[in-house]
């Protein structure tokens, strides 16, 4: 009789679990419990955050779909999830558009701290923190059985990515990046212009550009969220596609420029735009054509805290080749073929190349006036000596014979 009676109730437990779960896809072996931090999981893209919650915990618990909402919203029916029934298990999915994230109460905070960038440069890093819950309501009561079930989630989004693009013959470049890992660098692509009008593409000759080319680039976010700003922090170029190649030209670094480069906008808008002129590598002195990659450290920064990250110049501290470090884990690389550029070298001789290499003598107004009044003074002195010549010469007269009647009494 005893064990009938425990039958009886198994039986019981199993028929209520079975009714509680009925038409969703969950196991009662698996899923009879309280919620736990695993039934969670969190998707930082690039535009959205998504939320999945194992919604049969949720069951169990004695909730519905319709009790989990954002961050307390549980009037406002955009605060809400919708089922899934489609997986196993069923789950509750929450979608975060990170351009209205603050409609259902979710914060973002964003962290400035003076620290290495990418390359051990000391440089204003940024980190942006997007956090919330989703939790139950509670009972109109005093007391209550069931328990109250709160998730918390967060997103961290490193503001520094490093981005390449090495090819000007499609002058774009970009990465798939998982949106696991938080980042924005998907967003963002380096872009190569024949102009300044940042209108055509350039496109890179057979032959190669030609030496003192100058070059427009720009990095430009696409698809971001408004609130974010492109900073370039760091331009530089490499005779290889590895961004960590030992031999490398900086273009521009905080105060630091090249003369040949010009920044035209940075930190001001989803696109940082500057120019420079192509060169060759000395390396590749042998070779008919040089190949130069263009890579830059770039920030995001909300446009009220971008003029807080530019250098102050004249009070940095100058940037030192020994204190670049590797690449650092949350900046991504995006990789594609070289810049061309050819020499136009024509063979001479070394006394050609010694007066071309001379330069060429310039006289200042000083020297030019000085040279004149001694050419005036000469001239004056021929003059006066030429002329003093004629008066001495007229006042001379060679003796004559004397005239009259000879005298007998010489004779």
């Amino acid at each position: 009789m005893e064990r009938l009676c425990v039958i009886l109730l198994l039986a019981c437990k199993t028929f209520i679990v079975n009714a509680q779960f009925n038409g969703f896809n969950c196991d009662a072996s698996f899923h009879s419990r309280f919620p736990a931090e695993r039934d969670i999981s969190v998707y930082c893209g690039v535009q959205t955050i998504t939320l999945k919650i194992n919604f049969c915990p949720v069951l169990f618990s004695g909730y519905t779909d319709t009790d989990l909402a954002l961050n307390g919203r549980h009037g406002d029916a955009h605060c809400r999830g919708f089922i899934n029934n489609n997986t196993f298990p069923t789950v509750v999915l929450f979608s975060i558009s990170l351009s209205t994230l603050e409609a259902c109460g979710n914060s973002l905070v964003v962290t400035t701290a003076q620290g290495p960038n990418a390359y051990g440069n000391l440089s204003l890093v940024q980190i942006g923190n997007i956090a919330g819950y989703i939790d139950t309501p509670d009972p109109p009561t005093v007391i209550s059985y069931l328990p109250g079930l709160l998730y918390k989630f967060s997103c961290s989004y490193p503001l520094e990515y490093l981005v390449n693009n090495t090819q000007l013959a499609s002058s774009a470049a970009a990465i798939s990046v998982k949106d696991s890992n938080g980042t924005f660098v998907s967003t963002l692509n380096l872009l190569l212009y024949n102009d300044s009008t940042y209108v055509h593409h350039l496109a890179i000759p057979v032959s190669g550009l030609t030496l003192k080319t100058r070059v427009f680039a720009a990095v430009k976010a696409t698809n971001l969220d408004r609130r974010w700003n492109v900073l370039m922090d760091y331009c530089y170029t490499t005779p290889s596609g590895n961004p960590n190649d030992e031999l490398r030209y900086d273009l521009f670094f905080g105060c630091d420029k090249d003369p040949q480069t010009t920044v035209f906008e940075n930190g001001k808008s989803q696109m940082g735009r500057f120019s420079f002129e192509v060169f060759r590598f000395v390396k590749h002195k042998n070779q008919k054509m040089s190949t130069v990659f263009l890579h830059c450290v770039t920030k995001l920064c909300r446009s009220d805290d971008c003029p807080l990250l530019l250098p102050i110049c004249g009070k940095r501290k100058k940037r030192n080749v020994s204190e670049r470090t590797a690449v650092a884990s949350d900046n991504a690389v995006m990789t594609a073929g070289p810049i061309v550029t050819r020499s136009d070298e024509t063979p001479s001789n070394n006394s050609q190349l010694a007066q071309l290499n001379t330069p060429p003598f310039k006289m200042n107004s000083a020297t030019s006036a000085l040279i004149s009044a001694i050419a005036i003074l000469a001239f004056m002195s021929m003059c006066f000596f030429i002329l003093s010549m004629s008066l001495l010469r007229g006042k001379y007269t060679p003796p004559t014979p004397l005239s009259g009647t000879h005298n007998p009494a010489f004779s």
